[in-house]
């Protein structure tokens, strides 16, 4: 559906977007990062294919879920309770020289982006990853000119599932619950959206920990940006 269709036939006035899995399939750099701090613990490296399904609420519980090895990863045992400070740490060393090695833009983002902007459209990041990534990251994708705003997840002092990031965003480009949209991939994203009372849009590629978005009640779900033109 046209993104239009959220609001009577206008397109929106501010259109706040997550970054990974839903602008850029950033996976392979945080798997990188992840496997080499397990292996700098002494650990064996979880692989792509589990860290995608472990994405999506902060580089803190990502490293909680790498440490125990799954995405279920409370109560935390002692042992990775002691190390898991040093593990961010390394963690985030190893990201900052990863950040945006093997990353790409989702087909579909360009267009959607480049479409947004010709009608006006206010745009921000809206994701929990720490701010210091953000900006590297969509400067090297080449799609950082888009956004008037980046919020990350240390930007304030709480981070989705709860409202305030996106609320925030929204003020801060002049928008309104009326005239707002979020587009995510996740749980996060999409609870976000329902209690800032403003509408969402659900991407079926990106990491919502391996499960469907089909059931989180999106107002949309789409499988490509494109398809919001």
């Amino acid at each position: 559906m046209s993104l239009a269709g959220l609001f009577n036939a206008r397109w929106p006035g501010v259109a706040l977007f997550d970054l990974d899995g839903t602008l850029v399939d950033s996976a392979p750099d945080l798997a990188a990062a992840v496997d080499r701090t397990l292996e700098q613990l002494g650990r064996k490296p979880a692989g792509i294919e589990q860290v995608r399904k472990w994405v999506g609420n902060g580089s803190p519980i990502l490293m909680r879920r790498a440490l125990a090895g799954k995405a279920d990863w409370e109560p935390a045992s002692a042992a990775d309770d002691a190390l898991f400070n040093d593990a961010l740490a390394l963690f985030f060393n190893n990201y900052q020289e990863l950040n945006g090695q093997h990353a790409v833009v989702y087909p579909g983002v360009e267009a959607c982006l480049e479409t947004l902007n010709e009608r006006g459209c206010r745009m921000a990041v809206v994701t929990n990853k720490p701010e210091q990534f953000v900006t590297p990251l969509l400067e090297q994708m080449g799609i950082e000119h888009h956004f008037q705003l980046i919020v990350g997840g240390d930007t304030l002092s709480t981070k989705k599932p709860d409202p305030e990031p996106l609320l925030h965003a929204m003020e801060a480009l002049h928008g309104s619950r009326g005239t707002t949209v979020m587009i995510g991939d996740s749980a996060a994203d999409v609870s976000a959206a329902q209690a800032a009372g403003i509408p969402c849009v659900a991407v079926t590629y990106g990491y919502n920990f391996g499960r469907s978005v089909q059931a989180l009640g999106a107002d949309a779900v789409v499988d490509s940006l494109s398809e919001l033109l």
